[in-house]
């Protein structure tokens, strides 16, 4: 990048690219759905339906040729209009539980935002003597805080408690290199994608390590307990899954290193900066007091579940109390819903958060998991998921269990980067059990490598919801969400295969 080029600005070459990706891709999309109709005859009329406005809303979101959060809404609306679903059930999963799980996590952000507490967390990160003296440590203990916590609750829950804290860390560490200006500041850019991006990957690579880490983990488990009569309890399953998640955590930081490098050290005048900046942070009151207790009530509520089935296991009567009761979303929207509740004022009252405030969210990353989700259930009811499973699975072969594991995990992976992570292990790890017995191999590392492969979604905003949330920042574009997802599905498969292959004799799962 010129030295000279305004900092956040693309390059001539980059601003054309986008032009004519945009301007390619409106024809382009409609296109390629018709000439997948027509090389789909045979199907099933929904599925055919299906599959044709899948490929149109891949191509519109690949190439943003309307807005991505439009084309979510798009693409369920030809659904319906092409009778592949009746509307009901079409515009159903935009009230999903996970949709309220984001609505809660971003009016919690968005008080944090406006009462300073972000600004407050950033600030002292920035201030401390270890952490805050590195860009790059800052980003590796985003990383690593993750990670740890979403073992213990969803990867969902965990990216939206961290969500206002990353996102103050990158505009307080913004506003100082951009005062800096010189060559460090060229990297602010690319330094605050990392940031964000290493957020979301290592909270979906740390919810694989534990039972109730991600849902396809629980859904897996249930259904080789209930197919194959094999029960694998919580700590062997950690044996299995933690060291593959410790090996993904270290190559996404080496990853993310190299595709984003961060600033080898921080402006001298850091510490006038950071007290400079400390003095415009609100002074702590009432708003502020409450809005760290929503907080802390969320974080509280989401982990208590996973911490129930530690000392206690999945199978007691308290874990499956508080794991119906506390669902995430629930949490979120009692959580927010004390921003309002609990005053800060009465004349007029008013709480921590008013609605004029609240409505400045992000309602298209919203409306654009909504459509995801839409889409994927679709996938899942029309058999369509079922078909591309069964098409993939069937091509191994010569009957080895690893290579019908490869090929469970890579149908996983791909289905989850366009439904979600729990449809996908739903409705894969049945088959990939049935194709393993028809075999005549064991099932057990088949329907591992489609639970876990299921958490390997990476590539698009639609794959996870920690994905999501961390594209509605503005701060990852697109394309550099898929080139880093990419890279790291294709990654994440190697050392899955490697470890399954290495892990399951040893632990006696072959």
């Amino acid at each position: 990048m010129n030295q000279t080029q305004p900092i956040g600005r693309i390059s001539e070459v980059e601003e054309r690219f986008e032009l004519w990706r945009r301007r390619i891709g409106l024809p382009l999309g409609p296109l390629l759905g018709l000439i997948v109709y027509l090389l789909a005859d045979g199907w099933p009329a929904e599925q055919r339906r299906l599959a044709a406005v899948l490929v149109f809303v891949i191509i519109y979101w690949i190439t943003e040729a309307i807005p991505i959060p439009a084309t979510a809404l798009l693409g369920p609306a030809l659904c319906a209009l092409l009778g592949v679903a009746e509307v009901r059930s079409v515009l159903q999963p935009f009230a999903n539980p996970i949709i309220f799980v984001f609505m809660g996590s971003f009016f919690l952000a968005r008080a944090m935002t406006v009462n300073g507490l972000d600004r407050r967390v950033a600030l002292g990160v920035l201030g401390s003597r270890f952490i805050g003296r590195s860009p790059g440590r800052i980003r590796l203990a985003a990383g690593a805080v993750a990670f740890l916590l979403s073992m213990w609750l969803s990867n969902t829950a965990t990216v939206a408690m961290l969500f206002p804290i990353v996102l103050g860390i990158s505009e307080a560490l913004e506003g100082l290199l951009r005062r800096d200006g010189g060559a460090g500041a060229q990297l602010v850019p690319g330094y605050t994608t990392g940031l964000m991006l290493i957020t979301a990957y290592a909270a979906s690579i740390g919810g694989m390590s534990t039972p109730v880490g991600t849902p396809p983990n629980l859904v897996g488990l249930g259904l080789i307990d209930d197919l194959t009569g094999t029960r694998i309890p919580f700590f062997e399953w950690m044996l299995l899954a933690l060291p593959v998640s410790v090996v993904m955590f270290v190559v996404l930081t080496i990853l993310i290193g190299w595709l984003h490098p961060a600033p080898k050290s921080l402006p001298e005048g850091l510490a006038a900066s950071v007290a400079a900046m400390r003095k415009e942070v609100p002074a702590w009151g009432r708003a502020q007091t409450f809005t760290l207790l929503a907080f802390l009530t969320a974080v509280v509520l989401w982990v208590f579940p996973g911490v129930v089935a530690l000392f206690r296991g999945t199978d007691d009567w308290l874990y499956r109390l508080v794991d119906t009761r506390l669902h995430e979303g629930t949490v979120a929207l009692l959580a927010a819903s004390l921003l309002f509740l609990l005053p800060i004022g009465w004349n007029p009252p008013r709480g921590a958060l008013n609605w004029k405030e609240a409505a400045h969210i992000d309602w298209g990353t919203i409306l654009l998991f909504g459509g995801g989700l839409s889409m994927g259930a679709m996938m899942y009811s029309t058999g369509l998921a079922e078909r591309m499973a069964r098409g993939v699975l069937g091509t191994t072969g010569e009957p080895n269990v690893w290579v019908i594991t490869a090929v469970a995990m890579l149908t996983a992976s791909l289905l989850s980067e366009t439904t979600s992570n729990l449809a996908s292990a739903t409705m894969l790890v049945p088959v990939t059990i049935a194709v393993a017995q028809a075999a005549g191999v064991s099932p057990l590392p088949p329907a591992l490598g489609a639970t876990l492969g299921a958490s390997m979604g990476f590539m698009l905003p639609v794959s996870t919801p920690p994905n999501a949330i961390v594209y509605g920042s503005g701060r990852v574009s697109l394309l550099s969400m898929m080139r880093a997802g990419i890279l790291l599905d294709v990654i994440g498969f190697v050392v899955l295969m490697v470890m399954l292959y290495w892990l399951c004799p040893l632990l006696g799962l072959v």
